[in-house]
């Protein structure tokens, strides 16, 4: 069976990391190409000791070029601007594409320029490919995702609210204003040091960042939960870091709206909006979701409860920030790209302890 070449460009992220390890479990594919910037000229082992033995390839600095000359397929796991840049050289070579950054999830250039434009660069790097990406949530967008050829993966945060609320939205059971909650593992900040991610800084407290609509994970949200709904929506996002390494979970409120309705009934549209996506468990009533469950795992955990006394919805979901948030998210949807069983090198369970 001929295998299909993979490059991954920003290999010495988490996320980079992340995608390595899961694409050495696929039996369709084979690592050709790695590349990053300041790692280059280093073996991979010697940047993520783990792969010692059982990935040999040295990082080089990326050329469009050379990938395209290597590999059929890429991953691109670059900051946001820089990756819009290397994912317009590999299209316009023909190679397909999923990209991890923010580059492609907005489908309007001036939403991702008010968002993620800088005083160095206001101006998306490639607005002509915006009407191409697909938006990589495949419980919501299989179909779309596997006719694309280029896939934005989604963040992880909205990754982990749209999930938590979509059945509800869909259905039009809930107000069109929902408070999310989100507690996140410090990979979610990146592998470059920084003082908020520094173990005596964050190894004993719990802290809420850019709140009050200040993360740019917002307006991904909002396009998406709207599309869903049919209707504008509007979040009122507060992201947290909490002293692990990996993990999501959200809390998502909402209030109801339209005839009354028990709490097995909002059970029941969970079960039956779920019940065919393999990587979405329902727990039952009285259950909730931990993240401890989906640590290393493409899986998410999504409960929904009544709060009848006050007439409020709580939806919670928990998921692995760099796996179904980010990195195996990613592999989910180049599977669904190539045709391919979408579960390939991703259905692993949960490291757990």
């Amino acid at each position: 069976m001929t295998k299909l070449r993979i490059a991954v460009v920003g290999c010495s992220g988490y996320t980079g990391a992340e995608l390595l390890r899961l694409l050495l479990l696929h039996p369709r594919v084979e690592i050709v190409s790695i590349s990053a910037g300041r790692a280059a000229g280093k073996n991979i082992a010697d940047v993520y000791p783990q792969f010692r033995g059982l990935l040999d390839l040295d990082i080089v600095e990326f050329e469009a070029g050379k990938v395209a000359a290597e590999a059929d397929f890429a991953f691109c796991a670059l900051p946001h601007a820089q990756s819009a840049r290397v994912v317009a050289a590999l299209r316009q070579r023909e190679i397909k594409v999923v990209d991890l950054s923010a580059d492609f999830r907005l489908h309007e250039q001036e939403v991702y320029e008010q968002w993620y434009g800088t005083e160095a660069e206001p101006i998306h790097p490639a607005p002509e490919l915006l009407s191409e990406a697909v938006y990589g949530l495949p419980e919501l967008h299989r179909a779309a995702i596997q006719g694309a050829s280029l896939v934005a993966a989604p963040g992880c945060y909205p990754t982990s609210a749209i999930l938590a609320l979509a059945p509800l939205l869909k259905v039009g059971w809930i107000e069109p204003l929902c408070i999310i909650d989100s507690k996140s593992g410090v990979s979610g900040a990146g592998r470059n040091p920084s003082l908020a991610a520094h173990f005596p800084e964050i190894g004993e407290g719990v802290r809420a960042y850019k709140v009050c609509g200040q993360h740019r994970h917002t307006p991904e949200m909002e396009q998406e939960m709207s599309a869903i709904a049919g209707a504008d929506v509007r979040v009122s996002f507060t992201p947290h870091l909490v002293p692990m390494s990996r993990g999501i979970l959200t809390c998502a409120y909402a209030r109801p709206v339209g005839a009354t309705r028990s709490a097995e009934d909002y059970q029941r549209l969970y079960e039956d909006f779920y019940q065919d996506e393999a990587f979405v468990s329902v727990l039952p009533a009285g259950k909730f979701p931990d993240t401890a469950h989906v640590r290393g795992s493409n899986r998410a955990h999504v409960s929904i409860s009544l709060d009848e006394r006050v007439g409020q919805l709580l939806a919670i979901s928990a998921i692995d920030n760099l796996c179904k948030g980010s990195s195996g998210q990613a592999i989910q949807c180049m599977n669904l790209m190539q045709g391919w069983d979408e579960s390939l090198s991703v259905s692993g369970a949960a490291s757990f302890p």
